[in-house]
């Protein structure tokens, strides 16, 4: 029996999203400088959306 979405943990709900809402888009293309807060919010230009990737631990050699 799966839990229902109400009573689910909100950090185990975070997943990746390909679609940016407005804002967030606005925050990625101010850090990249293609546009200030003066700009229109109209014809934001598109924004590609990097997956995290896990690191991979690097085994150790041994020394002896």
């Amino acid at each position: 029996m799966s839990i229902h979405k109400s009573l689910a943990i909100k950090s185990a709900l975070k997943r990746h999203r390909n679609v940016l809402k407005r804002h967030e888009r606005l925050a990625i293309l101010r850090k990249k400088g293609t546009v200030t807060k003066d700009s229109s919010v109209f014809n934001l230009p598109k924004t590609k959306t990097a997956k995290k990737i896990k690191k991979t631990k690097k085994k150790e050699e041994a020394a002896s």
